[in-house]
């Protein structure tokens, strides 16, 4: 690969300015005899986005893919919005109805989704041997949604959705019981209820995070051969981890997740395959940093 090669992208979304997403892919980029630069592309950032919000993205994205971008990330309030503008996407783009990784090549545009594969490629890489006989999501959103498909994509026997809206978890859960079929899929609002028998516990609400601190359950709940897995990374060791680590858990921290999203949209960006522990160092480095 000649050291001379140069790629554009860039991250469509609303409030992203702390994103750790560019240093993440130009380190690796650099480490790899590539010069990428990776523009923040901010709804918030200036009047003119934050008066237009969601209108403004195909004014964007039509930009990016005239300036030459090689592709974009794609997150809050966009990943549906995007894909009316996009030529294809990616079968599991196409289930999730979602994209958060846009490849412009050859004249296409052609959306992805790193979600569920990235949260896939963190979990199996700490817990392959997990027991999946009964799986408990606790959030129906964006991130639960594509975790959700994983799941059922890694046969686990038994999935239920919770959520405290209780129409948004059962549309999730006749979504998957129409696309996968096999795995026994229900909804419910209850937790407690939910968690009797469980063999383990995703967490995949902003509960724990820096701005929206606490438990999203009572740590009663939880049992020593449960496992639980989080999405949240600001801070790494968020209050469920710690509930989840006393009790005797094993636990999947939300860091695995951002980083194997990380080698997804890299790969896609650029052909090459990501050094896994590379990136993985250099996440928990910026993650210290932040908070420090």
């Amino acid at each position: 690969m000649s050291r001379e090669r140069k790629l554009l992208v860039g991250l469509i979304g609303a409030g992203i300015g702390r994103s750790l997403t560019p240093a993440m892919q130009e380190e690796e980029a650099a480490a790899q005899g590539l010069r990428l630069h990776y523009q923040l592309i901010d709804l918030e950032r200036d009047a003119v986005t934050r008066r237009q919000g969601i209108e403004a993205l195909p004014m964007l994205v039509a930009a990016a893919r005239s300036m030459g971008f090689a592709g974009l990330n794609i997150t809050y309030p966009c990943k549906q919005a995007v894909i009316p503008l996009l030529d294809e996407l990616s079968d599991e783009a196409r289930a999730m109805g979602a994209v958060n990784t846009v490849v412009f090549r050859d004249g296409m545009a052609t959306g992805h989704n790193t979600d569920g594969s990235g949260w896939r490629w963190g979990f199996e890489r700490t817990l392959p041997d997990a027991d999946l006989s009964r799986v408990v999501l606790l959030g129906a959103g964006g991130a639960g949604s594509a975790i959700a498909h994983s799941v059922c994509r890694m046969k686990a026997h038994e999935l239920v959705v919770v959520d405290s809206d209780g129409a948004r978890a059962a549309t999730l859960a006749a979504d998957l019981a129409r696309q996968y079929g096999g795995p026994h899929i229900s909804a419910s609002t209850d937790a407690a209820q939910a968690l009797q028998g469980a063999s383990g516990l995703i967490h995949a609400t902003p509960t724990g995070m820096d701005k929206w601190p606490g438990v999203p359950l009572p740590a009663a709940l939880l049992r020593p051969a449960m496992w639980v897995a989080e999405i949240v990374y600001f801070p790494l060791e968020t209050a469920l981890l710690k509930a989840a680590r006393a009790v005797g858990c094993r636990v999947v921290d939300g860091g695995t997740m951002a980083v194997g999203q990380a080698l997804g949209a890299f790969e896609l960006f650029t052909g090459l395959q990501a050094d896994a522990a590379r990136i993985d160092a250099h996440f928990r480095r910026l993650v210290a940093a932040r908070h420090a």
